[in-house]
């Protein structure tokens, strides 16, 4: 479950997102160099093996670990594209095709524009089809899916049924969640009832709510934090806090919590992208990354607890979230002073900042558990159910 805001301004294109997954699904960052490829060669996707451009762009990504597709990703031509899992009457094959983070990864690698990335995945979907498990505890969840796409001058939504592909320009604000929305396909291929359980109708309102006002990046950033009326989330025993763009899993038929997160600002004189690389981005940094230079953000998340830095904040969230009210206050206040030096363009590069970002998250955690002994959970009771066993170590 997801959300992709996007708002075309005359100067500039605002671009936000939450990747909403299971919650033990680690994401990575990583960079991609450009590169050429020699005739006849493939590429291995997530279930199956395609052609191989003939050359493939620079990008950088955020992707669940066991995927070789991204949920959010960037190019060396100011190209951004967010995916989002939407729920149609088409069945889903249970094995062979692309998944929707394949069909965003390979747009960017071959498309030197918004419009390009539009006719990629356009193109892709209808060659090879979108197919197999889409789901990382859930094995049998799968799903078509719907793409955000921006660069310096227009943005896109593309929505997608089987191998049938709407798509739409986008003027002012715009976002998509987990349901179809572009009048006429979505009435023609649209499964209300899961779409009603995945509570994107309300979300999608709160988003576009907020991409309608939002001039810069800081006001894309709150609108992914956002709880709903209450400064921290409020659960429903079914699904959790899936009803507000900022996901906390915690229900027991449904539980969805975002996972990763990315801000974007792209202009004709270059783009600025900021993402947090870890869950929860209401505790959370958002540190900048270029895609021309790339930087070490530590290992890749392993399927258990490790010193990962996605790991090593969600030792920090799973105990603030027990009681976030009394503990969130012991470092956010830190955290927003770092986050606005960045946004500032102060600091001495990407590097710098995810160093002092990892030193920071260090002493947090400390500090919270200094302060939280046998803290007494606070969560209802479905939400304290469905964390009972998970850890981060």
């Amino acid at each position: 479950m997801c959300d992709t805001l996007l708002r075309v301004l005359p100067d500039r294109v605002l671009f936000a997102k939450n990747s909403d997954r299971e919650a033990d699904e680690p994401q990575v960052v990583e960079w991609h160099a450009a590169a050429a490829h020699a005739p006849g060669s493939e590429v291995r996707c997530t279930h199956i093996a395609i052609a191989q451009a003939p050359r493939t762009h620079a990008t950088v990504i955020s992707r669940p670990v066991w995927m070789w597709g991204a949920e959010i990703g960037a190019n060396e031509h100011g190209v951004v594209i967010g995916n989002e899992a939407v729920f149609t009457r088409e069945r889903v094959p249970v094995e062979g095709g692309l998944t929707g983070m394949d069909l965003l990864r390979l747009a960017l690698e071959r498309a030197t524009s918004a419009r390009e990335a539009v006719q990629a995945i356009t193109s892709l979907n209808e060659r090879h089809g979108q197919g197999g498990r889409c789901g990382y505890e859930d094995t049998g969840f799968r799903y078509f899916s719907s793409f955000a796409v921006a660069d310096a001058r227009e943005g896109w939504i593309v929505e997608t049924a089987g191998r049938a592909v709407a798509t739409e320009q986008v003027t002012g604000a715009r976002t998509i969640s987990n349901g179809l929305t572009i009048p006429g396909f979505a009435e023609a291929h649209g499964d209300l009832l899961r779409t009603r359980v995945s509570a994107c109708r309300a979300r999608q309102a709160r988003t576009l709510a907020s991409a309608s006002r939002a001039e810069r990046v800081p006001a894309m950033i709150a609108a992914l934090r956002d709880h709903g009326p209450e400064r921290w989330p409020r659960y429903g025993a079914f699904t959790g806090a899936m009803d507000v763009p900022c996901m906390h899993a915690g229900g027991l038929v449904a539980a969805s919590q975002t996972t990763g997160s990315w801000v974007a600002e792209v202009t004709p004189g270059g783009a600025r992208h900021f993402v947090t690389g870890t869950s929860a981005p209401c505790l959370s940094v958002f540190k900048p990354v270029r895609v021309g230079e790339p930087i070490d953000v530590g290992p890749v998340p392993g399927t258990e607890p490790d010193d990962s830095l996605w790991w090593a904040h969600e030792r920090l969230h799973r105990r603030v979230m027990k009681d976030p009210a009394r503990l969130a206050p012991l470092f956010v206040a830190e955290r927003d002073a770092l986050e606005a030096r960045w946004l500032a363009g102060d600091g001495d590069g990407a590097a710098q900042a995810w160093a002092e970002a990892r030193a920071a998250l260090a002493a947090w955690t400390v500090r919270v558990e200094a302060a939280s002994p046998g803290r007494r959970d606070r969560r209802p009771w479905a939400a304290r159910h469905y964390w009972k066993g998970r850890r981060a170590r």
